[in-house]
């Protein structure tokens, strides 16, 4: 009897991008989450706008760092820089004061696998206050073109990586948004025929702190409205645009009633409070493991798989 051997595929390099201005007081928990991930392939570039605090102190610690320091025209720009710098296969998108979970790499690196066709994987995440604790779960629903321009963006960059293609093809951020740069470049992909692909596993966690640049409502109001004028087909006034977004809000609600998400939602409630800062305590880590197990209604999931070593 004759035994063919099943080659098993190698796993792509990973770039993390992480633009920073004067975020000393986070920025070592990006790095550490990423460090920390026990993917074998993985490079870390940070592109500092020139910081004040001791972010280059830190920096200068981590030798396996890719990083520099120069004036920039906002966060835009250092990101496009260092999708520019990137060698990966796939390319992450973790700003300074947010962190990935345990697994997140490999969780993105087995998609990339499955869903070769895919230009964007992004995936679910959970709001974190300034220390580092649950305040909520975030998961959401596969890809909705329709409700991501008329609803908003719920696609958590955090969560999301991009294969590099798309920057070889000279798709960068639009540096002239401040607010809803995700946003705009989300849909702009969309409108280009960019495979999406939805990815449920719970991958990183934002901090919010109230001085989110995407909390600063007025502004993200004017610019999503640009978004939209420029590429809905309607061509609507601005209320049409406003009472369309609850229209697609309903949508949205409906997609994770079905998917089973807010079930799931409800389910995780039990974690606010919790400390998830995983790569530096003992006790954060099981909860970011008990976490995860909640999260897939498991103790056998994907996600925990490749994390003991790490």
């Amino acid at each position: 009897m004759t035994t063919i051997a099943t080659e098993k595929k190698p796993l792509p390099r990973i770039s993390v991008v992480t633009p920073c201005l004067n975020m000393g007081c986070y920025i070592e928990d990006a790095i550490r989450s990423v460090q920390r991930q026990n993917y074998p392939d993985v490079e870390h570039i940070i592109i500092d706008a020139c910081s004040q605090d001791n972010t280059l102190e830190i920096l200068k610690r981590y030798r396996h760092l890719r990083w520099v320091s120069e004036k920039d025209r906002g966060q835009s720009d250092g990101l496009n820089k260092g999708f520019r710098m990137a060698t990966g296969d796939i390319v992450g998108w973790l700003n300074a004061d947010e962190y990935y979970l345990p697994g997140a790499l490999h969780m993105i690196a087995q998609a990339h696998q499955s869903h070769p066709e895919t230009d964007v994987f992004y995936g679910d995440g959970i709001y974190v206050d300034e220390k580092g604790h649950t305040i909520r779960t975030r998961p959401t629903h596969r890809f909705d073109y329709g409700i991501l321009l008329y609803y908003g963006c719920y696609i958590g960059t955090l969560a999301t990586f991009f294969k590099r293609s798309i920057f070889e093809q000279g798709l960068f951020i639009d540096v002239n948004y401040r607010v809803v740069m995700d946003f705009e470049y989300f849909v702009r992909l969309g409108a280009s025929g960019k495979v999406f692909t939805y990815v449920p596993s719970l991958l990183g966690a934002f901090r919010w702190t109230g001085q989110n640049a995407s909390m600063q409502s007025e502004k993200r109001r004017i610019e999503r409205l640009r978004v939209q004028r420029t590429w809905s087909r309607l061509k609507l006034p601005d209320f049409g645009y406003d009472a369309l977004s609850e229209v697609f809000r309903a949508k949205r609600i409906l997609m994770k009633i079905l998917n089973g998400n807010y079930r799931r939602e409800l389910r995780l409630r039990s974690h606010a409070g919790a400390p998830t800062n995983w790569f530096d305590r003992a006790e954060a880590r099981e909860n970011c493991e008990t976490l995860i197990r909640d999260y897939f209604g498991t103790s056998s999931n994907p996600q925990l798989v490749n994390t003991a070593a790490s």
